[in-house]
């Protein structure tokens, strides 16, 4: 195949990779990247964290206890209004090389790092 831009190659790469990566909650190996498994949690999707509002809460209480995502963390609010978002930021996840690079989601951080950083190595991963 033929592809315009890198970045469309480099995406479609991502077909050849095998599926050796393991969900952060089930341990079921099924999927091609970290960012991947995170994902299938975020989505709400994943029984063991039926809801997207759980399953973020649940992601986003996992990385606050990790030491090394320390620095992927981005900055916690000093006052909150009840937004019935369960303690979670609205952009609760940063890039440290990026600056202003905020995410909602540590699935799209990880994808975001990966590509742009070529850096996969977060979560223990």
């Amino acid at each position: 195949r033929n592809f315009n831009t890198q970045n469309q190659l480099n995406m479609h790469m991502q077909v050849h990779r095998p599926r050796n990566v393991a969900c952060p909650v089930c341990g079921d190996t099924r999927f091609r990247s970290p960012a991947n498994a995170v994902q299938h949690v975020e989505s709400g999707y994943y029984t063991g964290c039926i809801g997207q509002d759980n399953a973020r809460q649940q992601i986003y209480q996992y990385a606050q206890r990790q030491g090394g995502m320390q620095q992927y963390m981005g900055l916690m609010p000093l006052l909150t209004h009840g937004g019935g978002n369960n303690g979670v930021p609205d952009l609760p996840y940063r890039c440290p090389y990026c600056v202003n690079k905020s995410f909602r989601d540590l699935g799209q951080l990880m994808q975001h790092s990966e590509q742009k950083h070529n850096n996969m190595r977060m979560l223990g991963y």
